[in-house]
């Protein structure tokens, strides 16, 4: 039997959820059944990590960028034409906005069948301006058309599609991220320890792992951070990750006078080392899809302090693993940190929580590439069905 071709394309292999789960994908797809392709731009910084995958034929495009430029958008789009084509792709899967863009016109263009779109939150939100956000529905509504399926990871964003008439409710199928947690229980062994971060010992952490850009609202981290200080000064607080809001963040920490108590560690991917020896993971994320690195925390047992948007809702449950607080209220953030810290046993209790809700099939990853390669199988059947009946 033949194999069947699949491609993956995401704008940038970066620190980030979306790129997680695509490699993730790609990573478990079984290679007896499919040819692994994936295309992104020239500056992720996984792309060398990524390059090591067995199995799976990497091609980077100078042109694929985060930034809409109309020229190096029309000459990505012919390239991924050319490429579908020469490759003779089946299915292409698509990951993020502008990938997800330009790689569905692309297939649709080049004559691929079966097209599917990963929808790791909508482009669309309440934070930008009307016109783009009519703008980015619009072209959401058009390309559903010849989208095949749309993998959701949360049932927030299914019901954000339907509400603004993006597909129907055929078209969408629900695949949670999935999350090993034997394998980060393993991670727990390793070695870990505060001092090489250059915290004391004794200290609570608090930390936000996430990129500092606008979505994640992360000068609230820090805000919140000065006011827990005030009454908890022993806490320190860590953010690992980078992004255009650092410089910010700096001059708030400047500001508010604590550049001893709060920590940019700037990206990492020794995450796994360093989420054991935290007491709370925060997230002050505006909009979201189904944030992987709450999944990871909670597969590390540790509490969660979450503004309560899209999907977070799904997997936070107030009072159980975690606090839901209502976005940008950073006293509340505050306060809710605050409790986690004052008890311990209550802290305990809902890490416990948070470790046991992982152990649904749903948030499996073995479940995950079930239900993905399932739906691949299906409708390429479908399309040779058709194609027979046809002739």
């Amino acid at each position: 039997m033949n194999k069947i071709n699949v491609l993956h394309v995401i704008t940038e292999l970066a620190l980030g959820g979306a790129q997680r789960y695509a490699l993730d994908v790609i990573t478990r797809c079984d290679a007896t059944q499919y040819n692994k392709y994936l295309i992104s731009s020239c500056s992720g910084m996984l792309n060398e990590k990524t390059k090591q995958i067995a199995d799976v034929k990497f091609h980077f495009l100078p042109t694929l960028n985060r930034e809409i430029n109309l020229l190096n958008d029309f000459i990505t789009l012919i390239l991924l034409i050319k490429f579908i084509r020469k490759a003779k792709i089946d299915i292409v899967h698509t990951h993020s906005s502008k990938a997800g863009m330009l790689g569905r016109w692309a297939a649709k263009i080049a004559g691929v069948k079966v097209i599917i779109h990963t929808i790791h939150g909508w482009s669309f939100n309440s934070h930008i301006n009307n016109l783009a956000r009519w703008l980015y529905i619009y072209l959401e509504r058009i390309t559903a058309r010849w989208t095949t399926r749309l993998i959701a990871v949360s049932e927030s964003d299914i019901k954000k599609g339907l509400d603004n008439k993006i597909g129907y409710p055929k078209k969408y199928v629900l695949i949670r991220y999935g999350v090993d947690r034997d394998e980060i229980k393993e991670a727990k062994n390793q070695a870990r320890t505060k001092e090489n971060l250059g915290l004391d010992a004794a200290a609570p952490v608090v930390a936000m792992i996430a990129c500092l850009k606008k979505q994640k609202n992360p000068l609230d981290f820090i805000k919140a951070a000065a006011i827990v200080l005030k009454t908890n000064p022993g806490v320190r607080f860590i953010s690992i990750g980078d992004g255009v809001l650092r410089r910010g963040m700096e001059r708030l920490i400047r500001t508010e006078r604590l550049e001893e108590k709060v920590f940019l560690l700037g990206w990492r991917q020794d995450v796994y080392k360093i989420m054991p020896i935290l007491d709370i993971v925060v997230l002050t994320s505006l909009w979201e899809g189904l944030p992987i690195v709450i999944l990871e925390a909670m597969a590390c047992a540790k509490p969660i302090v979450a503004y309560n948007v899209d999907g977070v809702g799904e997997i936070v449950k107030e009072a159980e693993n975690g606090y839901l607080v209502k976005e940008k209220d950073v006293e509340a953030l505050a306060d809710k940190i605050n409790i986690l810290l004052q008890d311990n046993a209550l802290s305990a209790r809902m890490g416990k929580t948070g470790y046991d809700f992982l152990a649904q099939p749903s948030f499996n990853p073995r479940h995950m590439m079930e239900q993905i390669e399932r739906l691949y199988q299906e409708l390429v059947r479908q399309i040779k069905d058709t194609t027979i009946q046809y002739v």
